[in-house]
């Protein structure tokens, strides 16, 4: 992770090219293909039996397997990236039977190396971290697309919106060490935005599902998600109760 992101911070600092792709028209740039090139070789040669599945490669679901897989973004915020601003992460979970065992989110400006292996906690450079307790939403820190921020407000007055979070990966590992109380995702997001969040929030004592509080599936044929929320476990029980029957104006 370390030598990705160093790779990573060198092409910023040169005349790197960047062009946009897909229907959506999402930025990508040197840096991307270089990470994900690096990462791919020595991920690879750790576990060889796993599959592979990144924003950067052209998906063959034939090609890995089911049970394991490499689940990668090798830069999560590319549009912060290409700025110059701080808050993109490099993110990679192995994924085993549909949900991330191990996870390593690291953000290369701030040298932030948040950790995770399923059953032994989280980590934030080498420190245990915990997600924020409590169960009421007044005072509550969030953040997360501007709609559903105004929505909570409306339902919630006393909530404390925060600044944009580019990297969604790091928007919801926020919640893991407690510097946000919850964090929401929109609709559309991938298992590579996701899974090693996913993980670092519920080894640190929180929750990350749906709206209608389904945990989320990775390395499946569908690799898309719904809309999301992430809090630690008593407040998103809090969350989840307040949109219960308000699913359509969230979603």
């Amino acid at each position: 992770m370390r030598e990705a992101g160093d790779l990573a911070l060198h092409t910023s600092r040169g005349a790197f090219k960047r062009w946009t792709k897909g229907a959506d028209h999402s930025p990508v740039s040197d840096g991307d293909i270089a990470v994900n090139n690096l990462l791919h070789t020595k991920l690879r040669a750790l576990v060889p039996q796993a599959g592979w599945l990144s924003e950067e490669t052209e998906d063959d679901i034939a090609g890995r397997t089911v049970q394991c897989a490499w689940v990668v973004d090798p830069i999560d915020g590319t549009r912060a990236y290409i700025a110059g601003f701080p808050d993109w992460t490099i993110s990679v979970a192995l994924v085993e039977d549909a949900r991330p065992r191990l996870a390593a989110l690291y953000a290369p400006v701030t040298g932030e190396m948040f950790l995770a292996v399923a059953g032994q906690g989280a980590t934030l450079n080498g420190i245990p971290m915990a997600a924020s307790l409590g169960v009421e939403l007044a005072g509550a820190k969030a953040a997360g697309p501007k709609r559903y921020l105004d929505r909570l407000a409306s339902l919630s007055p006393d909530t404390l919106p925060q600044p944009k979070v580019h990297s969604l990966a790091l928007r919801l590992t926020r919640v893991a060490h407690g510097a946000l109380d919850l964090a929401f995702s929109s609709p559309g997001s991938h298992d590579w935005d996701l899974a090693a969040a996913d993980l670092l929030v519920h080894e640190a004592g929180g929750t990350m599902t749906d709206l209608a509080g389904q945990p989320l599936r990775y390395n499946q044929p569908l690799t898309t998600h719904k809309a999301l929320i992430a809090a630690g476990n008593a407040r998103h029980g809090t969350l989840i109760g307040l949109m219960r029957g308000r699913l359509p104006e969230f979603a």
